[in-house]
Parts: structure tokens; sequence; C-alpha cells
């Protein structure tokens, strides 16, 4: 059975419950013609109150499968090739940073990971420069922030290479800089350096004072945002 067949699997589940939980209202509403008490009165609510959060947590499984979906829509152009396993834990890895950080969403993480990785969505890419994996983190970076994020650090291959890793450290960063300087004044300095960034707000962002790399960097990263938001999937 496939991943998204148990994840549907799930879905019928919640569902059949959600039917069970009707039929128990019907009854307790019948049998409420006939007793009225405090206690009876109690019992309804209760059941009410169940209802109305297995009707939420329908809602949010839904949202969350869909948005799984579209990520790996998303892989799948760039990457073809890699295990559906993986690429489950990724998608869902990329959803949960989604949640955690509201700084965040699903579109502008695949974006700078689409634009890190050269369009290959490999968790073993590596740049000229040292960083590695999907986010483009360098070991002196990764070793900061695995720290923070109680990650034990061992090897650079072992951590960085490891696409769930690598995502959080890359996110809980990205959050970071995006807090301090907004959406491209986070991204500038997620490439070229929060000091570049910060000197680029304060002169009205002026490109000739980011790296000449950097004013390539954010335009195409805010441009991959743009095209994966504007894609169907999200709820």
């Amino acid at each position: 059975m496939s991943i998204l067949a148990r994840r549907d699997r799930r879905g019928k589940t919640i569902l059949l419950m959600f039917i069970i939980l009707l039929a128990s209202i019907s009854t307790v509403s019948f049998s409420y013609k006939f007793y009225t008490s405090d206690e009876t009165v109690f019992k309804m609510n209760q059941i009410e109150q169940t209802m109305r959060d297995i009707k939420a947590s329908m809602k949010m499984d839904n949202i969350r499968l869909v948005n799984i979906q579209k990520i790996m829509g998303i892989m799948d152009k760039y990457n073809q090739e890699m295990e559906p396993g993986l690429k489950y834990e990724i998608a869902e890895e990329i959803y949960k940073m989604s949640m955690k950080y509201t700084n965040l969403d699903i579109d502008l993480i695949c974006a700078t990971i689409t634009h890190e990785s050269a369009l290959s969505w490999d968790p073993e890419v590596v740049s000229h420069a040292g960083a590695m994996g999907l986010m483009q983190i360098m070991p002196t970076t990764g070793i900061f922030l695995s720290d923070y994020e109680g990650i034990q650090w061992t090897t650079p291959e072992d951590v960085l290479f490891n696409p769930i890793y690598n995502i959080r450290l890359g996110c809980r960063y990205l959050s970071s800089l995006i807090h301090a300087y907004e959406v491209d004044g986070g991204l500038a300095a997620y490439n070229g350096g929060e000091k570049r960034a910060a000197m680029w707000l304060r002169s009205n962002r002026q490109d000739d004072i980011l790296w000449e790399e950097t004013r390539g960097y954010v335009p195409a990263v805010l441009k991959l945002y743009k095209k994966f938001r504007e894609q169907s999937g999200i709820l």
C-alpha cells in the first residue's frame, strides 16, 4: 500500500468516525425528548464539541494532504528519480516548517530549495563554495544551527546531506533572516550575508550594494515564489 493510499485510508477512517458520531447524536437527540436533565444537556454539549473537533481535524488533514501533494508535484518537475518514500518525507517536512514558522509558506520554501539546489532537488548537491544539501548550508553555519535544533553534529555529510535535517536547519535560518530583514532582505542575507542585506535595505535597495550573485539571486527566488503561488493545490 502506497504512502498516499495509507493517508487516504486514514481520511476514510476519520469520516467513518464522523458518521458514527452523527448516529450517536441522533440517538441522544431522540432520548432527549423523553429525558431532560442537566446530565443529558452536558452529554449533548460534549458530543457537539467532539463533532466540531473531528470536523476541524478532517479539514486540517485535508489541507495538509493537498499541500503535500502540491510540494511533491513541484519536486517531480525537477527530480523525477527520487524515491517516492523520500519525496513524501521531504514534502511533509516542508509542510511542517511552513506551520512552525509563520513567515514561511510551502511556496517560498520550495522556491528557495529549487534555486539553491540549481533546479535539481538533489539532497547531496554541493556548491563551488562548499554549501551543502537542498538549502545549501555551509558546514560552519550548520554546526551553529544544529545546536539550536537539537541535532547531533557528526560530519557535514551526515547532517547536511540528510534532507530532513537540512530543511529543518535551513528553514530556521531563513525564517530568522526574514524576521529581521523582510522577505527580499532575508533572501539577500541568506545568499550574501546579513551585513550586505542590512546595508542594502538602508540604501533603499540600491542594487550596487549587493554582491553580483545576490543581485540575481533575490529576483530569481521571488520569481519562482510567484510561479509556485499561482499554481493550484492549496485549499
